[in-house]
């Protein structure tokens, strides 16, 4: 996990790494796998410098 993410993330980081390899998915990935769900929670919440690219943009209707 970065610098400066939360404890209710870095709880959620681990909760998602121990299910992945309880459940065999993703294997040898688990922690690349969990770090990027939490780190697009995060952005998507605004708890970084910048918010994901594909998110929160809304396209122009014509």
């Amino acid at each position: 996990m970065p610098k400066g993410a939360s404890p209710k993330r870095e709880r959620e980081y681990k909760k998602l790494e121990t299910e992945f390899k309880k459940e065999h998915r993703y294997p040898g990935r688990e922690e690349e796998v969990a770090s990027r769900i939490v780190n697009k929670q995060r952005a998507e919440h605004g708890e970084t410098k910048q918010s994901s690219s594909g998110g929160n943009k809304q396209s122009a209707k014509k």
